[in-house]
């Protein structure tokens, strides 16, 4: 992610392909979830499909040489027994795994045709997010600027007349609903109610869990980001960020698709967490 910020390029303002939909593999026809999605659609891939080295070969498939797998990683909780206590004890789980987009194999059958990729893309209109969010705040209009007050638990908005286009309207206030989603009625996250003063590592981290949770929503209501900024000092704002704590970016994608769920109506009912855990990167599903 580091790498393609040195490029110019921002991993989370990637434009959302509606027509064939989000990463997926090629085997399960699962989604990829979280920071994979951001990784598997930097690879610029026209198709959504990815698959292992060993999937590819089980189904009389090849990689051609030369081709570079792109890595992503699989985040669970696993149940172990603590050999001195005897209790059991839940520790973190992280696996990476290395995936080839079919466009770089050979001998692939059966290849979906973009007809049968729309899925996930269930919502196309914004409002309708908007509308069904559980335990959705109070969003007062008529504002000068846009922001959340944790405090009210109200988002506060410009009239959508004073946007440029719809899509910007929306987009910024999917951001400010992904915030919303911090406080401590719903996923009571950390850096939301820590109340962290600006420029800080958790405030950092909020921005950029509402920055990701915008772009999954902005792909599910089928409608591409215009207000994001892509300047020189942005692009080194968040360089400066993720070099100092290179785990920032798999926890707030993480965090980012928890909000999304929430907004959605889609979070696990294991979910909800609180205190430290809510800190946590939720299990992540590398469909692989």
């Amino acid at each position: 992610m580091v790498a393609l910020l040195e490029k110019g390029t921002v991993p989370w303002h990637k434009p959302w392909n509606a027509k064939t939909g989000w990463p997926r593999n090629f085997v399960t026809k699962k989604p990829y979830r979280g920071v994979n999605i951001f990784l598997l659609m930097a690879s610029s891939y026209e198709s959504p499909y990815w698959l292992t080295y060993n999937q590819a070969y089980e189904r009389g498939a090849t990689v051609r040489p030369g081709e570079k797998a792109c890595s992503i990683l699989f985040w669970n909780q696993k149940t172990i027994v603590d050999e001195e206590s005897g209790e059991e004890r839940s520790v973190p789980l992280l696996r990476l795994y290395h995936v080839f987009n079919v466009a770089q194999c050979d001998g692939i059958k059966a290849l979906p045709g973009t007809g049968e990729m729309t899925e996930p893309v269930t919502i196309t209109k914004p409002a309708e997010i908007v509308a069904r969010m559980p335990k959705c705040p109070k969003i007062k209009h008529g504002m000068t600027e846009s922001f959340y007050s944790p405090k009210d638990d109200c988002v506060n908005m410009p009239m959508q007349k004073r946007f440029g286009r719809t899509e910007e309207y929306y987009s910024t206030l999917f951001h400010e609903l992904v915030h919303s989603t911090g406080h401590e009625s719903r996923l009571n996250r950390s850096t939301l109610t820590a109340k962290a003063g600006f420029g800080s590592n958790p405030y950092s981290k909020e921005e950029l869990i509402a920055e990701m949770g915008a772009a999954f929503l902005c792909g599910h209501a089928e409608i591409v980001e215009r207000t994001l900024d892509n300047s020189a000092a942005y692009i080194k704002g968040w360089l400066d960020q993720l070099r100092g704590d290179k785990a920032m970016v798999v926890q707030a994608a993480a965090q980012a698709q928890r909000a999304t769920d929430f907004i959605l109506g889609t979070l696990p009912q294991k979910f909800p967490m609180s205190g430290s855990e809510a800190s946590q990167p939720e299990p992540m599903e590398a469909a692989a």
